[in-house]
């Protein structure tokens, strides 16, 4: 029982390196506002094939900024052991999640339909997910993962 009032509240995926983490997130804002002039919030139901094309014209402008901003943050290392372990973890599924976009777009572009986004799963989470909890826990929120296939 007392284990509940002690145990620590740091997050487990926290890494040490807080310099790093805060690089990553100005790195990370310039790409979200990048990635936001992008936006298309056109309904696409009953899309013509033309119309799909262009939402996978506008999800891979938004997948290149995405991967950029990645190959920027990844650029530098962290200092500390536990970053120099859990960073590139987070970029091999950082680059799956972006090969899932670039599937996703290739699918619109073959089938002319307004498909759903399907995305990697690991040990049943979406990875999205993952990627989601590792930026929150390191306080670099705008490097979590679009919400929107369109930004």
């Amino acid at each position: 029982m007392w284990a509940l009032f002690f145990a620590s509240k740091e997050p487990i995926n926290r890494i040490g390196d807080r310099a790093w983490a805060a690089r990553a997130e100005a790195i990370c804002v310039t790409a979200t506002r990048e990635r936001l002039t992008l936006a298309d919030f056109r309904t696409l139901q009953n899309a013509d094939a033309a119309l799909i094309r262009q939402r996978a014209d506008i999800v891979d402008q938004a997948t290149d900024i995405v991967e950029q901003m990645l190959d920027d943050v990844a650029a530098e290392k962290p200092s500390d052991t536990k970053g120099q372990d859990l960073v590139p973890q987070w970029e091999a599924d950082y680059r799956t999640y972006i090969a899932d976009r670039r599937a996703f777009t290739a699918d619109l572009r073959e089938s002319g339909k307004n498909l759903p986004f399907y995305e990697t799963e690991v040990s049943g989470i979406p990875i999205s997910e993952r990627l989601e909890v590792f930026a929150a826990d390191n306080r670099m929120a705008s490097c979590a993962p679009p919400h929107d296939l369109g930004q």
